[in-house]
């Protein structure tokens, strides 16, 4: 079921996006054969960086290792990557190859302080301080998911730039749940 999910994530993000850059271009390149193909291979990678992301979540504007972990990985795969937005936020910047718009794809990086109930090789043992106590921390509502599944999007996409029509920004969003007082 799990597996589904993600799917029809990646595929419904990079069908939107592939039916923008196809009404801007006449290629004849096979986008849904080549999204289907990449969501496959890229899923075992996808499910590794959520399960280390959610392992080690960070509270709002604390998320200096995940925003670390997402901008290594854009400069591995060539992107523009820009740091320290909004605090401890992360944007990388595709350059398509054929002119056209600006896209830009979200994922929000936070966690919550919430201790985590259930018994998986990957739960959190984080602890960390929230409103001058100290407090178990666990990605709760899905931004380790959120993450993981636009780093692959980054990925799949890094490969076909050259068919890109237009620039899409990956904005991996700081402190969605709040920033914490101070």
């Amino acid at each position: 079921m799990k597996k589904i999910v993600l799917a029809l994530f990646l595929i419904l993000s990079l069908v939107l996006i592939s039916n923008s850059i196809q009404a801007q271009t006449e290629s004849p390149f096979n986008w849904q054969e080549y999204i289907d193909n990449q969501t496959e291979e890229l899923y075992d990678k996808v499910v590794e960086w959520r399960r280390h992301i959610h392992q080690y979540p960070e509270l709002s504007n604390r998320e200096f290792e995940t925003a670390a972990k997402v901008a290594d990985h854009l400069r591995s795969l060539g992107i523009e990557v820009e740091t320290g937005v909004a605090h401890t936020g992360v944007v990388g910047v595709l350059r398509g190859g054929k002119p056209g718009p600006v896209v830009g794809l979200r994922a929000d990086m936070d966690a919550l302080p919430v201790k985590e109930r259930v018994d998986i090789p990957f739960a959190s043992t984080v602890v960390s301080e929230y409103m001058g106590r100290e407090v178990p921390v666990m990605h709760a509502c899905g931004h380790d998911t959120h993450v993981a599944m636009l780093m692959g999007v980054a990925e799949m996409l890094t490969e076909v730039k050259d068919e890109i029509p237009g620039t899409i920004k990956f904005i991996f969003q700081p402190a969605e749940e709040g920033a914490p007082s101070g």
